[in-house]
């Protein structure tokens, strides 16, 4: 099983837009405090809308008790490696934890430290500061559901069907 986690995070509408990314990607969300907000917010709960209700979600106090409740396989995402994410092997059997830090100051630089060889990045311009906590994490867990071969993801339209789009552009044809 894959995981995001989202250490201290602090914008509402991001956590609610992960939160949407995790239930459609079957992936569970752990969030460790301090948040910068409330759970009630409700910017993240317009962002998450009702997406909520099917997601799996832990919330911890802090590093240490995430830590020692979920031994697994950890890839940290963070401008201070040289290595990219897709340079990262997420096909070793296990529980794959993708962490994601503050969006201002990211992951706290001690726990990185203690976790140097398991740090990865998303390539962008030297110019850029940085990217959307939600995009990246999208970036993040999708590079991981590749290399699984998206499983138990659907491959085809399930909501219109695959002739939809013939069968309405046979509808606007003069």
């Amino acid at each position: 099983m894959n995981h995001i986690v989202l250490v201290h995070p602090a914008i509402p509408q991001n956590t609610g837009n992960i939160m949407r990314t995790c239930v459609a990607t079957h992936t569970k969300l752990h969030l460790i405090k301090p948040l910068g907000f409330s759970l009630d917010d409700k910017h993240m709960k317009r962002a998450g809308l009702d997406y909520i209700k099917d997601l799996d979600m832990t919330i911890y106090e802090n590093w240490e008790e995430f830590e020692a409740k979920n031994p697994g396989i950890y890839h940290f995402y963070t401008r201070y490696s040289n290595r990219t994410y897709t340079e990262e092997d997420y096909t070793m059997p296990g529980e794959h934890y993708l962490l994601f830090g503050h969006e201002h100051d990211g992951i706290p630089h001690d726990i990185l430290r203690a976790h140097l060889n398991e740090c990865v990045r998303i390539p962008m311009y030297a110019d850029s500061r940085s990217l959307n906590l939600s995009n990246t994490v999208a970036i993040g867990i999708y590079e991981c559901l590749r290399q699984q071969d998206f499983p138990d993801l659907v491959r085809h339209e399930v909501q219109k069907g695959e002739d939809f789009l013939v069968e309405e552009s046979d509808t606007l044809r003069p």
